[in-house]
Formats: C-alpha cells, structure tokens, sequence
C-alpha cells in the first residue's frame, strides 16, 4: 500500500462519522418532534409524528451522508473548491465577461418579456409580485449595499408610497399617472428626514432607529383613523391604472382599452400593461443603478462603506453622500409602494410589517451586497419559491429556510460576484 493510500485510510475516522450523524438526530428530534409533531385542534392538541420523524430521518441520513463525503480526499478537495471564498472576491471585467453578461442579461430579460404568453392570471400576479420585490430590492440595496448603511425601516417609504397614491385617489380623485411621482417624491422626502438624525450612527444603532421609523410609520397608519381608516384601509377602483388614458373597465365606454382597439373585453390585459410596465421601470432601475456604481457617487459610497473614518480624512462629505443614499434608495421605496396599491387595490396597515423589511434585507443579502443581478434573481427566487411550495403548507416554510442557508453556506458573499471594471491606460 503506498504512502498516499495509508494516510487517506488513516484520515477516514468512522468514531467522527458516528458522532456528527448522532448529535444531528438529538438536535433535529429536540427542533422537529414539538414544532412539527404537536398541532393544534380547536381547544386541544394532537399528535403528527410520522411527519417529524420523516424530517429526523432525513436530516440525519443527509449528515451521515455528508459527514462521510468530507473525509474523502477526492470529495474534500471538490467541497473545498466549490466553497472556496477566494473564489467570490470582487473580480475584475474583462471584454469577453463583459459581452457574456450582457448576452446573459439579454437573454433574461427576452424570458422576462415572453411570460405573460405562457402564464396564467394567478402566476401573473405572482410575476408582477416578484418585479415590486425587485424594485424594493434594487432601492434597499443602493442603501445598504453601495453606502453600507444597514436599515431596517425600509417598509415605511414602502408604506408612503403605496398610502401616497390610495390618498390622492380618495381625497382629490388622482389617477395611478397623477399620484406615481408624487408617491416616489413623497417617499424621498421622508427618506431625507431620517437621514438627518441618524447620519452620524453606524451598525446596530442605525439599524435600530431605522425600525423604530419603520413602526412609527405602521402606527400612524393604522390609528390615524379619519385619514388612512387604520385598520380598514383604503380601497382602490379596478381600472385604476389606464394606458395612456384609456382604462381597463368592462362596458361600452369609447375610451376603455378594449373597444379603443376593438377588442373583446378580457380581465387580463390590465395586468399584462402592469407587468410590462413593472419590467420598463425595473429596468430603468437597474440601468441607474449600473451607472450609479461608476460614477463618483457610487465609488464614494463604496469607500464610505468600507472605512468612513479614511473619507472623511480625506475631505469627502460623509454627511452629504448618506444623504443621498437613503433618499435615492427612499425614492425607489416609493415607486414600488405605487404599483404595490395598483396590483392589490388595497391598503392597509397589515401589509407593511417588519416581516417585509426583514424579507428585502434577505434579497439584498442573498444576492450580494451591491450587486445588482444578483438583487435581481434573488428577488424573483425569494417570491416564487413559497409559491411553487404552496401545496406543502405545513413544512414550506422549513424547506424555503433549509433552501436560504444551503445558498448562503454554498454562496457566502451572494449568488452573483461584485464585478468591477478594468481601466485601461491611453
């Protein structure tokens, strides 16, 4: 026997495989026997345990499993490849990745454009969930992942927005194109507002009043009861949003979309026009959002994120730069709230909780802090995925958290790399 094959036989210790696949029995059965294997019935309980025993099982042959691949040198050296973290550091652009991903992007966006063709009503909403998700990570990552800042409040500019345009319609009669930029603004505004006071906190300070604003936010919402109707929130008409002017309603109206262009009457263009249209701005967006990264601006939220105290030796305007991040990132916060009433035809204060702050913190996380494709994808995943898992209720949520950490263990720095472009010289 060689010299290579004794120390890999010796390496191999059968007593390490043993004691992993155990301790994940005990630590699965402590998790799953009470969450999964008790329910509630009526005033009572009773017992589900063939389910909870399932998911020990699988977890512990998955371990056994696992624990024997990482003591084979083959196998470790191909984990260990795979989850090098060389291997997501900031790379730099060069000609041939740069047409490749604008060929992929390409590509992505042609899918994105032919779904309504082969989608029905339900998943169409879905989709057009999926691109609001998009815009509300695209806004929240031009805060946390190019300035840095973490916020957790980020639902209340959400929440502005959406309210902005449900109040213009009930007090003044506004139309979806009227109240979208006034949403956007009024958004920016308040983003603004909280900047001030906490430009000069970092880490979990600034998370903390972050929110605390998102909450004040919920509240006044949900007792201002003369102007928002608290908990019974506002309703919105149908053909709200129109294309250019000629609405969706059914009937004999000249100036309906569909007998405009002679058309039979059919509930599903309306939310046709909102997707394409949810995909223009996302778009438009994420082109800003590119340029934002090369332009001074950007560069200097970067340095700002990475060490403040060398910027402002420098001379650069910390307070300035924040600023602009939270009300740019505020804005965008904005438009999403508008299409956000649009797809619903309700608000209400029940739809802007932390549990939706907390859920765009994971898109911008997941897919990488400042990268903007990855933002992207991870949004659409982050929205189709429940979805897809609708019909197992009862473990969906376990299967969409087993599925987050395997990415973030699988992808530390998020699914796509922060590409940065090459200089060359004159």
């Amino acid at each position: 026997m060689s010299n290579h094959q004794q120390a890999s036989s010796v390496s191999f210790s059968y007593l390490a495989v043993i004691r992993s696949t155990v301790f994940a029995f005990l630590i699965s059965s402590v998790l799953f026997i009470p969450m999964v294997g008790i329910k509630l019935s009526g005033w009572g309980y009773r017992f589900a345990f063939d389910q909870a025993f399932w998911l020990v099982g699988l977890v512990t042959l998955v371990r056994f499993f696992t624990s024997i691949i990482v003591q084979v040198p083959k196998w470790k050296a191909l984990a260990l490849r795979i989850f090098a973290q060389r291997a997501y550091l900031p790379v730099v652009e060069d000609t041939k990745n740069r047409f490749r991903s604008r060929i992929t992007i390409l590509l992505i966006l042609l899918a994105i454009i032919a779904n309504p063709l082969f989608l029905g009503q339900y998943w169409l909403s879905v989709w057009i969930t999926a691109l609001i998700y998009v815009l509300l990570g695209l806004g929240l990552n031009i805060v946390i992942g190019f300035a840095g800042l973490l916020d957790l409040g980020y639902v209340g500019f959400y929440a502005i927005g959406a309210y902005t345009v449900a109040l213009l319609f009930k007090f003044y009669g506004f139309g979806f194109w009227e109240s979208l930029p006034i949403a956007a603004f009024a958004a920016a505004f308040f983003g603004a507002i909280l900047a001030f006071p906490v430009l000069r906190m970092h880490g979990d300070y600034l998370a903390i009043v972050t929110l605390g604003f998102g909450e004040i936010i919920r509240l006044v919402i949900h007792n201002w009861l003369p102007v928002t109707g608290g908990p019974n929130g506002i309703r919105l008409p149908k053909p709200f949003i129109s294309f250019f002017g000629l609405n969706f309603s059914k009937g004999n109206d000249p100036y309906s979309f569909h007998n405009f262009f002679h058309l039979p009457y059919s509930e599903f263009y309306r939310p046709i026009f909102t997707y394409y249209l949810l995909v223009l701005f996302v778009a438009a967006v994420a082109f800003v959002c590119y340029r934002l990264k090369e332009m001074p601006l950007g560069r200097t939220w970067e340095a700002i994120r990475e060490d403040e105290l060398a910027c402002r030796s420098l001379g650069i305007n910390a307070v300035t730069v924040k600023l602009a991040a939270f009300t740019m990132g505020a804005f965008v916060g904005g438009i999403g709230g508008a299409f956000f009433a649009v797809l619903t035809e309700f608000v209400s204060p029940t739809s802007f909780s932390f549990i939706e702050s907390a859920l765009v913190v994971a898109i911008v996380v997941l897919g990488g802090l400042g990268s903007v494709p990855g933002v992207i994808i991870s949004a659409i995943v982050l929205t189709l995925i429940p979805e897809i898992l609708r019909d197992t209720a009862n473990i969906r949520i376990l299967v969409f958290g087993v599925i987050m950490l395997v990415v973030m263990i699988w992808r530390p720095r998020g699914l796509t790399r922060i590409v940065r472009p090459r200089f060359n010289r004159p």
